[in-house]
């Protein structure tokens, strides 16, 4: 696996430029704190002027249309994020599957675009309780993987593993405040390494990050962070305040190395 955990910030439909404070203080911080890379994924609307804000952490966008341009009322281009200071995308949250209908497919052309843009994909997978109660978990979510990764990820992975992360979001824990166990987590985990190495080859697949979001917070941090082929985090809530957002950076920095 990559070497420093990848902790990301999923900002979600939140945040004026008052938040833009929040950002400044997680920046100052993670400049102290080498051994962890720290990113934020604000709203489309903030993305210029959180990247003109900070020095050191990354900033990307929660989405981006599939298509280049053209008479899409109210969606933005991989190109757009780009150009506003986006380095990175969140691509297949289980919010835009459900809200949006975003299927396999939709998700797959996108990851194409936002790689032909240039930018770095989190691609996210996570199964409901229904899938889980039933016992067909790693199932659906390494079936929905194998779905939705681009053709094109794996010649990009030769020249840098960060061009792909994989972000395991259980839908019944984004929110309520629910965990799996860690024995659940390490296996799914598990799961999608497997995949990956199956797909990509010992080398890439090993080096891609999984991270594990669903309520994610300082005081699960480290217990989460600390399962087997957890590579970080990506976190939704705790990431508005500076606080908590660092008190989860702050448990990657004391792993183990």
């Amino acid at each position: 696996m990559a070497e420093r955990p990848y902790i990301v910030g999923n900002w979600k439909m939140n945040g004026t430029r008052s938040m833009l404070s929040e950002a400044r203080a997680i920046d100052r911080a993670s400049q102290r704190l080498m051994k962890v890379e720290v990113a934020l994924a604000p709203p489309f609307t903030l993305i210029h002027a959180t990247h003109k804000e900070v020095e050191q952490i990354g900033v990307g966008a929660q989405d981006c249309h599939a298509g280049e341009e053209g008479a899409h009322t109210g969606d933005i281009s991989a190109a757009m994020v780009l150009d506003a200071g986006a380095k990175f995308v969140i691509l297949g949250h289980s919010e835009r599957r459900q809200d949006h209908g975003e299927t396999n497919e939709i998700v797959r052309d996108k990851t194409e675009s936002a790689l032909a843009a240039g930018l770095r994909i989190i691609l996210c997978c996570g199964e409901s309780e229904e899938t889980r109660d039933a016992g067909k978990a790693e199932e659906f979510v390494t079936g929905q993987l194998r779905a939705s990764l681009p053709a094109s990820v794996a010649a990009m992975l030769e020249s840098g593993p960060e061009t792909l992360t994989v972000a395991y979001e259980p839908i019944w824990a984004i929110g309520t405040g629910r965990t799996p166990t860690v024995a659940d987590i390490s296996a799914m985990h598990r799961a999608i390494r497997a995949t990956l190495v199956e797909l990509y080859g010992e080398d890439n697949g090993s080096a891609v990050r999984i991270l594990y979001g669903g309520s994610v917070k300082p005081d699960n941090a480290t217990e989460l962070l600390s399962a087997d082929e957890v590579g970080g985090a990506l976190v939704g809530g705790a990431s508005l305040s500076a606080e908590n957002f660092l008190g989860i950076v702050m448990a990657a920095v004391d792993l183990p190395e």
